[in-house]
């Protein structure tokens, strides 16, 4: 089996087809093989074979053209018949913290408050004494009470422990006492800008931690986690992530996370292609330290936008809205910023030609982002390096973003189409929300909320991914809910005028979250020249029924034309 190529293989293959003499490595035939080519204009376009040459697809056509090509080392692949398409990239991951919660306590699917007490309980009487305990997923609007948990009610199941859990959506948290008196928070622990400690009635701590400055407070008093740990973690979540058909993660991790990337990069581990966004808060001085630390031009690994937050969730009741929660009234949410200072270090970050990339939740978390990107003016010599094959290419298109755009009103679509802003969307949010999303905000706001139609219709780029480990890292979920806009079990569904047809949902997975990051012209198509990323299907995407299509599974996962899964084997 063909090695994964290191970064100095795979810019040495950047150089024109023609200078690449020689048969091919490999010769995919047999397939029914989606090219992704005229995906933009709703073509399905197939062909049976594919040829590359150090990772790169040097033609594509029928089996009889291209086995004329081998060689005598040249790797023959029978497809048998079976749908390929592109690699998945998913445009919104976490995967430092995916992989945690896989060695720490998951919480995910925890269907009662006792279920997820009972594990975090199995875990206390196992743990060393002292050690803190760790992990999420839980979600308390699945559960039949649908009340948040208390410090009281951790306390009886941690002996002792510090503990502290996120919450599926990571942006509140529940800690235990021990946890938050390790951190100095008491009851009169004043709330930090942009975060909040919930009191019960009497003034008491809850327990309730809601977003991160406040959560920080209590995770900055945790031993980070070692070296080895982190390389365990992110080994088992890109794991996952090859064994769900994706080739490429646009990635918010620690910059610890990047560093170990770095080291399974080196060591030929690194399966899925990386581009690590940097924290918009940070200093400019540390960005650029961090910019520069890794090549902009390595197409497997690099760093690109800086991530903002706006808001937190509406599942937790964070994000900022222009009126009232329908379901709370005395409620608009917790906006991160005051909008003065968050024009100023947009504008500070924009003159050192950052890509930036806002997290907004709510309406008015969207009208901050907007008002924000207008406010930096067109510099004529702005240049952003991209990854690009066969040239790096030089660009002034920021191509600003804004992350999730769940809740709009009706006049945003066309700010987003005027500044140039990208719609980063994540549909598998909406098999979640759409039980309470309506609650949440009333029936006339919701209307415009996860409007991946009406985005399109703006003319407004759409990238879509998954925010793993918020939700599975599958994509097939988010590809279902994109074209049925109803929930798994079939029996509601959310505003389907905003459905999409499935070319435009593999268009968004695909070459959309290809465009986001400034890397359309080398991954996002099986076309002669482009990255060999490309994926094994058990069913035809294009001709199921959509209901089908959550029981999709991944025969093989190839990157680089390197062979990253196969069913039942991950290879790293």
């Amino acid at each position: 089996m063909p090695r994964l190529l290191s970064a100095a293989a795979l810019l040495a293959a950047t150089l024109p087809l023609v200078a690449q003499s020689g048969p091919p490595d490999a010769i995919y035939y047999h397939g029914h093989i989606l090219t992704g080519v005229g995906l933009d204009r709703g073509k399905l376009d197939f062909v049976s074979a594919i040829a590359m040459r150090d990772g790169i697809i040097t033609a594509t056509g029928t089996d009889e053209l291209l086995l004329k090509t081998k060689g005598p080392k040249t790797q023959l692949v029978d497809l048998g018949g079976a749908f390929t398409m592109p690699g998945i990239n998913d445009a919104h991951t976490h995967m430092g913290e995916a992989g945690r919660i896989q060695l720490s306590v998951d919480l995910t699917g925890s269907k009662t408050l006792q279920e997820m007490l009972d594990r975090i309980e199995r875990a206390a009487k196992i743990a060393p004494a002292g050690k803190w305990l760790q992990g999420g997923g839980w979600d308390h609007t699945i559960w039949p009470e649908k009340i948040l948990p208390t410090r009281q009610e951790l306390d009886a199941v941690t002996h002792g422990h510090p503990a502290i859990f996120e919450r599926v959506d990571g942006h509140i948290a529940i800690a235990n006492t021990a946890a938050l008196e390790a951190a100095g928070i008491t009851h009169t622990t004043a709330d930090p800008q942009g975060g909040k400690f919930d009191h019960d009635g009497r003034g008491e701590l809850t327990g309730i931690v809601r977003e991160d400055p406040a959560m920080e407070m209590v995770f900055k008093v945790i031993p980070p986690p070692t070296p080895a740990e982190r390389k365990r973690a992110l080994s088992l979540a890109m794991a996952d992530a090859s064994i769900h058909g994706v080739t490429s993660v646009q990635d918010y991790s620690q910059w610890d996370d990047f560093l170990v990337m770095e080291q399974l990069e080196r060591e030929d581990h690194l399966p899925v292609r990386v581009s690590e966004w940097l924290t918009f808060a940070d200093p400019v001085e540390t960005l650029k330290e961090h910019r520069a630390h890794h090549p902009a031009d390595d197409p497997m690994l690099h760093t690109g936008m800086l991530k903002g937050f706006m808001d937190g969730s509406l599942g937790s009741r964070t994000a900022a809205l222009n009126a009232p929660y329908f379901d709370d009234p005395g409620n608009t949410g917790i906006p991160r910023y005051d909008q003065a200072k968050l024009d100023a270090m947009t504008k500070e970050r924009s003159a050192e030609h950052f890509q930036m990339g806002f997290h907004a939740i709510g309406d008015r978390a969207v009208e901050m982002a907007l008002n924000a990107f207008a406010t930096p003016k067109q510099d004529p010599s702005c240049v952003v390096p991209t990854v690009s094959i066969p040239q790096p290419k030089i660009t002034c298109d920021p191509r600003l973003r804004i992350e999730h755009s769940q809740v709009l009103d009706a006049p945003d679509f066309a700010r987003y189409r005027d500044l140039g802003v990208i719609a980063s969307m994540q549909p598998n949010h909406l098999l979640t929300d759409m039980a309470w999303a309506e609650q949440r905000l009333g029936h006339d706001r919701a209307r415009y909320s996860y409007a991946w139609k009406s985005f399109l219709d703006h003319g407004i780029p759409l990238a879509f991914g998954t925010d793993y480990p918020v939700e599975p890292i599958t994509p097939f979920r988010g590809i279902y809910a994109a074209v049925t806009r109803e929930n798994e079990a079939d029996t509601q569904s959310y505003f389907p005028e905003e459905k999409l047809t499935i070319a435009q949902a593999l268009y968004a997975y695909t070459q959309g979250s290809a465009y986001a990051e400034f890397s359309e012209s080398y991954k996002g198509t099986l076309a002669s020249g482009m990255a060999a990323d490309f994926i094994v299907l058990d069913r035809d995407l294009t001709a199921i029924p959509a209901h089908e299509i959550l029981g999709t599974k991944v025969l093989r996962t190839v990157v680089a034309g390197h062979p990253t899964y196969f069913a039942n084997v991950v290879t790293r």
